[in-house]
């Protein structure tokens, strides 16, 4: 199923005064509202704008109307200079990814209202999408490890759902250069770019090792046929529960949704997690029908398949988070020891694979 990068609204008024910068707050408020002028009509003038934190990577603020609507309005980075290669228009993805859950409610995601890509009010391309119900997975403190467990079930048979989705071609739908007709070629594209990023940033990375496994390992790539739409990023925070059964009600922020293996999901899903998929999530991946044979253990020389293509990903993920602090200029002390961690868990999982 190919995803249309069309806007779904643009809105066409023009003045004088400069687009806005999301990261000017006294400004970014009157901005979003002749954005989202289109939407009054049915709901209201705007009555409230609020900045919602939690994100690293975009800017967001709910809208509320006088009709009581509210909606979500996400705005891309204006410094593409300082963006991954993959991450370059990745706000088109999500507003594509939206529009083809729209018929699939079983997939629970917002409805995309207006993508707004005239740069007209502000700088950069803005999605406007249905607010959702629940509150995000990982503001609720008081989950005990069972219900975790249950959650974490229901993740995986949420994932086989979305999995469903079948693409035209593999890779990332925004970025042409990052697909490819097979998921083998595909990710190994995806590798060569995390690895370029890497060298512009300055940030070492063990390459050498990481286009070893992939070329030692690369012909279990080749048991991917089907361009599965993959969320990619299915963390704590991008996961709506009801906060009494703390059943699954919304998924969100699928800007970084690719069309490939479905295993990969399994570890944006653990980012920071350990070999390979995690066991409560890909228990219920398989009860829903999910196929997964990973082997009892990851010792190096006893891998399947399945263990082979999860540690490839993996070593793609850390390389993304090993990198992604230096473009984004991300300061503190936990930067330091965020980057030792991740540099000895994709050591760790290379000597998996090449040992």
């Amino acid at each position: 199923m190919p995803l249309d990068p069309t806007p779904l609204t643009a809105t066409t008024t023009t003045g004088a005064t400069a687009p806005v910068d999301p990261a000017d707050a006294d400004r970014v408020p009157a901005a979003l509202a002749a954005v989202v002028a289109p939407l009054t009509a049915e709901r209201g003038a705007v009555v409230a704008t609020e900045k919602l934190d939690g994100g690293m990577f975009a800017t967001t603020y709910r809208v509320t109307f006088a009709g009581g609507e509210r909606v979500v309005a996400k705005m891309a980075p204006t410094a593409t200079d300082r963006l991954m290669t993959y991450e370059q228009g990745i706000l088109a993805t999500e507003a594509s990814v939206y529009r083809l859950a729209e018929d699939r409610p079983d997939l629970l995601m917002p409805r995309p209202l207006l993508f707004d890509t005239t740069r007209e009010h502000v700088a950069t391309d803005v999605l406007v999408a249905s607010h959702l119900d629940g509150v995000p997975w990982h503001t609720l403190t008081d989950v005990t490890p069972d219900q975790r467990a249950v959650i974490d079930a229901r993740l995986g048979g949420y994932m086989t759902r979305l999995h469903s989705v079948t693409g035209e071609v593999f890779g990332y739908p925004a970025s042409p250069s990052l697909q490819a007709a097979t998921w083998r070629e595909a990710f190994g594209r995806m590798v060569s770019a995390i690895v370029e990023d890497a060298a512009a940033w300055g940030v070492e990375l063990p390459t050498g090792r990481v286009v070893e496994a992939l070329e030692r390992h690369g012909h279990e790539l080749d048991v991917v046929t089907r361009p599965a739409l993959v969320h990619t990023d299915l963390w704590e925070g991008n996961i709506f529960l009801d906060p009494q059964s703390h059943e699954i009600v919304g998924v969100i922020d699928t800007e970084r949704a690719l069309f490939g293996d479905p295993l990969y999901e399994l570890v944006g899903a653990s980012q920071f997690g350990d070999g390979g998929a995690p066991p409560s999530i890909a228990a219920g991946y398989v009860a829903a029908g999910g196929v997964l044979e990973p082997s009892a253990s990851l010792a190096a020389g006893n891998l399947t398949s399945a263990d082979v293509r999860i540690l490839l990903y993996r070593c793609y993920m850390y390389s993304i988070l090993l990198v992604e602090p230096s473009p984004r200029g991300y300061e503190g002390g936990w930067v330091e020891t965020n980057h030792v961690a991740l540099l000895a868990k994709l050591e760790t999982t290379l000597d998996l694979l090449l040992g």
